[in-house]
């Protein structure tokens, strides 16, 4: 049985086919997000890549911020179910997901059986994101990509400590004007949002095995510089960026044997 999950951010689509719920057989990331081509051309060239047609996967579940209007879906669930049912799949013995998205920034608390135990997000601020990260990396004239080797490479991290991106990124262009080293500043910015995002998993009270879901989880500066603000080990697995897309394809699993047993 084949089921597909469709994770629709703000900045990337991603989708994964899943054989019985339990091996991957086709994986694609698409660096464009909702209002896009992003989300059809991730399902089809995920399609393509498993080597089938859409009617042979027998339920496909969209999750991501976009996933209100993804019409090849048979029904819609939120991130925060997703995303900590991907992780424990990648990573049976985690309990804290720490997610930074897009738009958003969230943790989750898993029980022992891997199930959803609690939850916090942030609020409606892009500091703490990907787009805080974003704008950042425009005004530094650096890639995004390139910002956690930039970090590695600094040798005196400034302080940033505007916590809103508009006062940050102020901030960041007085700290260029008085000479500081991009790498300096980068690791600043770093820590301004492993502090943010720190404090979520903290308010929520996170236990150990923790690990990072999501684009931003590619990012070693941002990783370390959680680390350091939790005092703990960070794992990242290999498909950090798909896990959203796994959880959705395997509550597709779920749904189907649910189908089929008659419940």
């Amino acid at each position: 049985m084949l089921t597909m999950g469709v994770d629709i951010g703000s900045t990337a689509s991603k989708a994964v086919i899943l054989e019985d719920g339990s091996r991957i057989v086709a994986k694609r990331v698409v660096p464009v997000g909702t209002g896009t081509r992003g989300p059809r051309e991730v399902y089809e060239s995920t399609l393509a890549a498993a080597g089938v047609r859409g009617p042979e996967i027998s339920r496909v579940v969209a999750t991501g911020y976009g996933r209100m209007n993804f019409e090849m879906a048979d029904r819609e669930l939120s991130e925060v179910s997703c995303h900590g049912r991907g992780v424990r799949f990648l990573l049976p013995d985690v309990r804290t997901v720490i997610d930074i998205g897009g738009q958003d920034a969230k943790a989750l608390l898993l029980d022992e059986r891997g199930n959803l135990d609690n939850f916090i997000m942030n609020d409606k601020c892009a500091a703490g994101t990907g787009r805080f990260l974003e704008a950042m990396a425009r005004v530094l004239d650096v890639a995004v990509e390139e910002m956690g080797e930039l970090s590695e490479r600094s040798e005196r991290p400034v302080s940033i400590s505007s916590t809103c991106a508009v006062f940050a990124e102020s901030e960041v262009i007085s700290r260029l004007a008085n000479g500081e080293r991009i790498e300096d500043i980068v690791a600043g910015i770093h820590t301004s949002v492993a502090k943010k995002v720190s404090g979520l998993a903290i308010r929520m009270g996170y236990r150990p095995r923790v690990a990072m879901s999501g684009g931003v989880a590619r990012n070693r500066g941002i990783v370390r510089a959680m680390e350091r603000e939790l005092g703990c080990g960070i794992t990242v697995p290999e498909d950090c960026q798909l896990a959203g897309a796994i959880g959705a394809a395997l509550f597709a699993y779920s749904d189907m044997e649910k189908i089929v047993n008659g419940r």
